[in-house]
């Protein structure tokens, strides 16, 4: 029987939890806003994880806001080395998450959509 979860997904699904604590309660940068960690995809040798975020409430650009992450790799990188157990603690690259609101947009052109739709039957 095949293991359900390999370590890395493990490695980030734990490391997707703490990074939630320490962006919320660490980084006082007042240009983010909140920052809500969607995913952590470690590679198997744990060398490197892309961390895909969002963010909500925010009037910064999201290339700045990945700046200001990426700028804050290195704390996060050393607070996730005492707070978890691991030989090696991978270097993290922060990656802007915009399936959340390319969703929404595809949402809203299809309730357009149905709405236009809805008109033309009701005109017949």
């Amino acid at each position: 029987m095949a293991r359900e979860f390999t370590r890395t997904e493990r490695v980030g699904s734990q490391m997707q939890r703490e990074l939630s604590i320490l962006v919320r309660d660490d980084l006082k940068d007042p240009r983010l806003g909140m920052v809500t960690i969607q995913e952590v995809r470690v590679v198997r040798d744990f060398s490197h994880a892309k961390v895909y975020f969002t963010v909500m409430g925010s009037e910064t650009d999201n290339t700045e806001i990945t700046k200001i992450m990426n700028k804050s790799a290195s704390f996060l990188r050393y607070e996730l080395g005492h707070r978890m157990k691991l030989r090696t603690i991978p270097q993290l690259k922060f990656v802007y998450d915009d399936s959340i609101k390319n969703g929404s947009d595809l949402s809203a052109m299809i309730d357009q959509a149905v709405e236009i739709d809805q008109a033309k039957h009701q005109e017949e």
